[in-house]
């Protein structure tokens, strides 16, 4: 019998992608030999994680999850819309975003904690889920926002239950005190960042490349007009606060009275607005367009 070494488990690991206990018990049952262990761990059921990996997962669920002063939103994603409707997926993101809620947003870190209520880790029981459900799943993200004093409030937008959605938005308020409706103007807050999608949180957080791209495309718009390049420059100013407008959180209308800008509506508090997340699921994820009728003639050979 071949000793069972770690280096073995992780071969094992690699080449089927099965959790680490279930390779180790795959492994002592077959004596150690890798190539029964793989056949061992099919027929269980628990190398399918393995095929489905390479699949495009941009569907799933935001799950977000709070304390006093801090909240933790992640993204997991599987491969259909159907899965989002499972209950055992559901309590797996919502496990993630508590986990991410106590050790933090590195991903990989959240994939190496103990997930509650079992020996083995989140990424083992996420592959045990991916063996279960038939789809490739993989946790995309996470973030924490945390204040010394104030709230970190949460939104989810078309929630399928509290916490679970399809758009999160966590929103950090710092305040010396606990001021009344702080809950409700973060909620409000997250509400517009959903709307409104924002890229920064205030002026100075403004990507310079981006701005700098912005500006060059004003400078040759106004510069097609003719004008004197002094007036040109005065156009372009205009423009690039029109700009800050669009994408900065601070600078943007309010959306809750179209009148009225964000700073304004913070600043009226007294409380002050130091950080917001605002994630999509699958925003930025390559999606496959198959078509299926073109798939099935190549299948039957026409």
């Amino acid at each position: 019998m071949a000793e069972i070494t770690a280096a073995l488990v992780k071969d094992l690991r690699e080449k089927s992608g099965a959790g680490m206990m279930d390779c180790k018990k795959a492994l002592n049952e077959t004596g150690g030999d890798l190539d029964a262990a793989i056949d061992w761990l099919r027929k269980k059921g628990l190398s399918a994680a393995a095929k489905k990996s390479g699949r495009v997962a941009a569907e799933g669920l935001i799950g977000v999850a709070s304390a006093p002063n801090v909240a933790a939103m992640v993204e997991v994603n599987a491969e259909t819309d159907f899965v989002a409707r499972n209950e055992t997926f559901q309590d797996f993101v919502e496990t993630v975003a508590k986990i991410a809620l106590e050790i933090g947003e590195d991903v990989e870190a959240i994939k190496a904690a103990s997930f509650p209520g079992t020996s083995h880790t989140v990424a083992d029981q996420l592959t045990q889920l991916v063996a279960t459900i038939g789809e490739n799943m993989t946790i995309r993200r996470a973030r924490v926002l945390r204040v010394p004093s104030g709230v970190v409030a949460t939104y989810v937008h078309s929630a399928l239950k509290p916490g679970l959605g399809k758009i999160g938005v966590l929103v950090a308020l710092e305040a010396a005190s606990e001021l009344e409706g702080l809950e409700t103007l973060g909620r409000q807050v997250g509400m517009h960042v959903a709307a409104t999608r924002p890229d920064a949180l205030d002026i100075d957080a403004v990507d310079p490349a981006a701005l700098d791209r912005e500006r060059a495309v004003l400078s040759e718009q106004a510069r097609a007009s003719g004008k004197p390049e002094a007036i040109i420059e005065k156009m372009v100013d205009g423009r690039i606060r029109k700009y800050y407008e669009e994408v900065v959180l601070l600078e943007q209308v309010w959306v809750h009275d179209g009148e009225s800008r964000v700073r304004a509506v913070v600043e009226k508090t007294g409380a002050k607005l130091v950080g917001f997340t605002r994630f999509q699921l699958g925003e930025g994820i390559e999606k496959e367009v198959t078509d299926f009728a073109a798939e099935v003639a190549a299948t039957a050979g026409v």
